[in-house]
């Protein structure tokens, strides 16, 4: 079975569908059926179900399972090719940057601590979805009632993330080229220090390691395991080890080089310790 991944909003997570046998391209638009109604979806890629876990079909060994929940749940097929009278029914950017200047208008009306990131408009006519973030917990019930007498239909205030947003957005990263979350990253996973410590780049703080999110940059997450194979074979730091028959300290490691900086005891004559950086692979060469 051919799974393809659908996204529904730029700010949203990818889903997954069963293509239905059907000649589906990575930019395609389809209609499928969704928990909370009929919807149309842009095609962003493709998984096969050789690698599932589970019985509902998902891809789960790394992502977790984002369409279902329960593991005993089908998934959903798509339902067709979106055909020109589908897309018609679409919402016109004109129509989206009303709602979105009449949303921004209530926000600073009524003092909220929140930024609009985005309007949605449902396929079926059902709902507006209105994303927003905000850095503490919101009251948006008045906002929701004003919204809801101004577009007749169900209003669903989706709070999103400062890294979501950079995505929706845009931009060049540290390296000079588009932001992966924005060029091919299908999903946020969660960078935490630790990766950064591992790769041994903390020290360059905060500013360096981080995108133009705030947050630490994705790819820290890129290099990790192969960072955590090399070190495996290392010592700790604070090991002690003997080199050429001299006793020392390991103060420090250089992942990528193989190597550690071995502090040595103080010998005969000595008044201060000898430092040295030793290749851990010198005998193989």
């Amino acid at each position: 079975m051919k799974i393809a991944q659908i996204q529904f909003t730029p700010w949203d997570k990818v889903y997954y569908f069963d293509s239905n046998n059907l000649n589906l391209t990575k930019g395609g638009k389809v209609v499928v059926k969704t928990e909370i109604g009929v919807e149309i979806g842009e095609v962003v890629g493709f998984k096969d179900d050789s690698d599932k876990e589970g019985g509902c079909g998902c891809p789960l060994k790394k992502e977790g399972c984002q369409n279902c929940k329960s593991a005993d749940r089908e998934m959903k097929p798509v339902l067709r090719i979106a055909d020109k009278a589908d897309l018609e029914k679409v919402a016109k950017q004109e129509e989206i940057d009303e709602a979105s200047e009449f949303c921004k208008k209530l926000i600073k009306k009524y003092g909220l601590p929140m930024k609009l990131s985005g309007v949605h408009f449902a396929y079926d006519g059902a709902r507006a979805t209105f994303a927003f973030i905000s850095e503490s917990r919101v009251d948006f019930r008045d906002l929701v009632k004003d919204l809801t007498r101004r577009f007749n239909r169900g209003i669903r205030m989706q709070q999103i993330g400062i890294r979501d947003e950079a995505k929706m957005a845009g931009d060049y990263g540290h390296c000079g080229k588009p932001l992966c979350c924005r060029k091919f990253l299908t999903g946020l996973a969660s960078i935490t220090s630790d990766m950064a410590e591992t790769q041994q780049c903390a020290h360059r703080g905060s500013d360096r390691i981080s995108g133009v999110c705030g947050r630490l940059m994705c790819c820290l997450s890129y290099e990790e395991k192969g960072y955590e194979e090399l070190a495996k074979t290392m010592p700790l730091i604070g090991a002690k080890v003997s080199v050429d028959g001299k006793r020392g300290v390991v103060i420090n490691r250089h992942i990528l080089k193989q190597s550690v900086d071995v502090k040595f005891e103080l010998g005969k004559g000595e008044e201060r310790p000898v430092i040295a950086e030793v290749d851990l692979n010198r005998d193989k060469k």
